[in-house]
């Protein structure tokens, strides 16, 4: 799992709902400017990751499993294995 696994797994799960990125976070009790595109990377360009918070937030508020959210990230990776 990558920095960007995780995050387009952000990005896909709001797709599925229908929902911009902003929509998600604000549907998931957090603000709306949390999943911009200008937060993933910090000040000294190096990657910024979702908290554990900010995860379980979306998880409580779409009422989906982690694994469930795991299914929405990129599957690209060597290690990676399609989960059903």
């Amino acid at each position: 799992m990558t920095h960007n696994d995780v995050w387009m797994g952000i990005v896909n799960v709001a797709r599925w709902k229908n929902l911009s990125c902003s929509g998600l976070a604000r549907l998931s009790g957090l603000d709306s400017t949390t999943f911009n595109k200008s937060k993933r990377t910090n000040r000294d360009g190096s990657p910024h990751w979702p908290s554990t918070y900010t995860i379980a937030c979306v998880l409580n508020a779409l009422h989906i499993t982690l694994g469930d959210f795991a299914k929405f990230m990129p599957n690209d990776g060597p290690t990676s294995k399609k989960m059903h």
